[in-house]
């Protein structure tokens, strides 16, 4: 199966369209589809919007959801050269340009990393903000296990690293292959033709090393000012729940805990995941009416 099949077989039964956009000079590709408030949900490291399949279809009824794939991921083009810093004008500019009004960010690691830096540049740019076991609250100090798998992937990916990393990521990766059935299946050939890719690699430890690896400064946090809501997997093995319950204490932000869940809850937990969203986006009506 080739990657674009790959991809359109995932997509088939979404209701989505596969939009292309030049962003900010980039490439840009995006699931978008419903109708309502827009939502944007921004994917982690070495994935794609398509890491939202099962939870689009849930939010699409109600909301205009846009998943873009960031750059150098996906069927996105590539960063240009230093210019990793550049992606959070990259996500103001996508915003702009397929926004009537101000969304609400969902970021999910790597991609939370981003989102919390976007809603601290451009506070005025969006509606609300929800942090999916992001990255960025803390210095990247995964569990040994976690770092194993994923070393292990990054140097020589195939089927059986793409699982052994995916067993860390999930709390029961059994579980989820099953409720995925085929969906699964069509995930894991693209995510193994995106990453041997040769913008990929490159891509993933530029945003990485400019977004996921270091501590936000308390500072840039502080200047969010929409509404934000934080969901965690309680057994997150990348990012450990008491680095949320941190957040939450000091910047007196919501925190939803997702139980049996790992940091993948878009795809191990999708109906706990977008019930925490359907809170989050009523206690944004609240606070914004």
């Amino acid at each position: 199966m080739s990657d674009d099949s790959a991809r359109q077989r995932a997509m088939a039964a979404l209701p989505v369209t596969d939009r292309r956009l030049d962003v900010a000079g980039i490439p840009t590709a995006m699931l978008e589809g419903g109708e309502g408030p827009p939502i944007v949900l921004v994917h982690g490291a070495g994935e794609s919007g398509l890491h939202w399949m099962r939870v689009i279809p849930r939010l699409a009824p109600t909301h205009h959801v846009l998943a873009p794939d960031l750059p150098a991921h996906g069927a996105s083009g590539p960063l240009p050269d230093g210019a990793a810093a550049r992606t959070v004008d990259w996500l103001a500019e996508l915003i702009d340009r397929t926004c009537d009004v101000e969304p609400v960010v969902v970021g999910g690691t790597l991609g939370g990393a981003v989102a919390a830096r976007f809603a601290a540049a451009y506070p005025d740019r969006l509606a609300g903000l929800v942090l999916v076991d992001a990255l960025g609250l803390t210095a990247f100090t995964p569990e040994p296990r976690f770092g194993q798998a994923l070393n292990g992937f990054l140097a020589q990916p195939g089927e059986q690293t793409h699982d052994d990393l995916w067993r860390v990521c999930t709390y029961d990766l059994d579980r989820v292959r099953t409720a995925m059935g085929e969906d699964w299946e069509s995930m894991l050939v693209y995510n193994l033709d995106r990453i041997a890719a040769p913008q990929t690699m490159p891509g993933v430890g530029a945003l990485m090393q400019e977004f996921g690896l270091h501590a936000i400064p308390a500072e840039k946090l502080e200047r969010i000012r929409v509404p934000t809501t934080l969901v965690w997997g309680r057994q997150d093995l990348a990012t450990s729940l008491a680095v949320a319950e941190a957040a939450s204490a000091r910047y007196g932000w919501p925190l939803r805990v997702v139980e049996e869940c790992a940091d993948a809850p878009a795809l191990e937990q999708p109906e706990a995941l977008v019930a925490a969203l359907r809170v989050a986006l009523d206690h944004r009506v609240e606070v914004t009416s």
